[in-house]
């Protein structure tokens, strides 16, 4: 069974029907136990970082995601709930986050020339980044397999992680500056974009951690 991690934040319904439809067994709970005893975790997440925050402490979740990731199951942190993975975000902050891994959460910066197809009012860079975007692949983790370099995701967002360490990246995404755009460790994988709106692509993402075997 797979865990999709309710905390009143996120897109739970599209999340678990994408899941389901590539043949995941889902339960969207915030019940400690049904998460400790899930094969595998998804934790979406739309909205501000530090509500997101307020509510995983709500329901008394940080330390059972914190508790099940060091123990190697199988995690997928989508959006906001991969930016919740590290130490901090700026955004009305900074606000602590999870820091189970080192980095930040920034904003876009506007850059003074960015490209005629990505500029908004006065020639600045368009904010939040919407819409699609190719990833460029760094490495090929399991939830990366058969998806080709320079593939399209759908994003939605206005903040983008920088990791402390560069060997976590898993895609880049070009947008005014080339940020990360997933990361990948051992049973962990997290990405800044929507798998649950990409299509063939974001459906192929998740069959692939559907089908992720469990290390212990």
């Amino acid at each position: 069974m797979i865990a999709v991690i309710d905390y009143d934040m996120g897109n739970l319904k599209s999340v678990s029907k994408a899941l389901e439809r590539v043949g995941g067994r889902v339960a969207v709970t915030r019940d400690p136990k049904k998460i400790r005893s899930a094969e595998k975790i998804v934790l979406p997440g739309v909205g501000a970082f530090s509500k997101c925050m307020e509510n995983l402490r709500l329901y008394g979740l940080t330390e059972i995601i914190t508790d099940e990731i060091r123990r190697g199951k199988p995690f997928l942190g989508i959006c906001l709930g991969f930016q919740l993975l590290f130490e901090e975000s700026e955004e009305f902050g900074p606000v602590k986050g999870l820091g189970i891994l080192k980095g930040r959460v920034v904003k876009f910066r506007n850059s003074p020339q960015p490209p005629l197809d990505l500029r908004g009012g006065e020639g600045e860079l368009k904010i939040p980044h919407m819409g699609w975007n190719q990833i460029g692949k760094v490495g090929d983790p399991p939830p990366l397999k058969g998806i080709p370099d320079k593939s399209f995701f759908y994003f939605v967002h206005s903040y983008y992680v920088e990791p402390s360490d560069l060997s976590l990246v898993a895609t880049k995404t070009d947008y005014g500056t080339d940020f990360c755009s997933s990361i990948a460790r051992e049973n962990l994988f997290a990405c800044q974009f929507h798998p649950e709106k990409s299509q063939a692509n974001g459906l192929k993402l998740l069959e692939n951690f559907v089908r992720l075997k469990l290390t212990n």
